[in-house]
């Protein structure tokens, strides 16, 4: 674990604290802290019914569906067919429950709001946050969505600490987590805000900065539209990511949960989960190759 916030500027106070929150969220795609405001008043509410029940007795599977956000899903306009990561593992769950799907087009804060209505079952590619966990339950992780860096060409650095050089110039977008990265784990370099991600890559791309801290996808991503920015590494020491998971309403009957975080598990445990991911990147134009080995899926 879509994408751009306002420019901001470092300042101790709790309004910086919620933005930068909003930020993280923005910055990896999963919906807005606005959002979850609008749903906090449902929060104390737990549904009695029970999920596991319905879907048992209707043979359907309702799921919250993006068009473009890539690589989890992708919709043909010509055919108005759904593919991408999100669509394999929706598909190979309702096949497990001997259902048919049913698609609600959304947005990853709507789709919060969606799961706490009962309009969904499944809401994919969220991020575990506590601000979330206030009013949907979660999964376990579908995987880990590190952070890393975008480094030029003839830069081979692999950790934080090598990029925390008062020589290597950074370019971030403006208020997004990957500035935040940036500033915590690297304050020594020179880092430079721009208002978008696209000013970023142009900055890059011109010479004026070294590379950019950046989530896996949206890095991958990047290289792949234009090799020439350099090349995509997970940092280590420390390695950052934040759990992706599918998102279920809260109820009292668990049983939902215990199934699908036990699908997880065992699609992960066989590889297939890492399948399904890079025929996701590849809607992308990402090669399975350009996939770090050590991307824990």
């Amino acid at each position: 674990m879509s994408d751009v916030t306002p420019d901001q500027e470092m300042r101790d106070t709790a309004t910086e604290g919620q933005n930068r929150r909003e930020a993280l969220g923005l910055a990896l795609g999963f919906g807005t802290l606005a959002s979850l405001a609008a749903a906090a008043p449902a929060k104390a509410q737990v549904a009695t019914d029970s999920t596991f029940e319905r879907v048992r007795s209707s043979k359907v599977v309702r799921i919250a569906v993006l068009p473009g956000e890539l690589p989890y899903f992708q919709k043909n306009l010509s055919t108005g067919e759904w593919s991408g990561f999100a669509i394999e593992m929706a598909k190979d769950i309702a096949k497990t429950l001997d259902a048919k799907l049913e698609f609600t087009e959304s947005t990853y804060g709507n789709s919060v709001l969606e799961l706490q209505s009962g309009k969904i079952d499944i809401a994919f590619a969220l991020s575990a946050t506590p601000q979330r966990a206030l009013v949907i339950d979660f999964t376990r992780p579908v995987f880990n969505h590190p952070f890393g860096a975008i480094l030029r060409k003839g830069l081979d650095l692999k950790t934080w600490g090598e990029i925390n050089n008062p020589d290597l110039r950074l370019a971030v977008d403006a208020g997004s987590a990957n500035e935040t990265a940036a500033r915590r784990f690297a304050p020594k370099a020179q880092i430079k805000t721009l208002k978008t991600r696209d000013e970023v890559m142009l900055e890059i791309a011109s010479g004026r900065a070294d590379g950019t801290v950046i989530a896996l996808i949206l890095g991958l991503t990047a290289v792949a539209k234009n090799p020439n920015l350099g090349t995509y590494r997970i940092l280590d020491k420390p390695k950052l990511a934040i759990a992706s998971c599918m998102g279920i309403r809260r109820e009292t009957d668990q049983r939902w949960h215990d199934f699908l975080s036990t699908w997880v598990d065992y699609n992960r445990g066989i590889g297939q989960m890492r399948e399904w991911f890079q025929s996701g990147l590849q809607l992308s134009g990402v090669s399975p190759d350009a996939l770090p080995v050590d991307l824990d899926i």
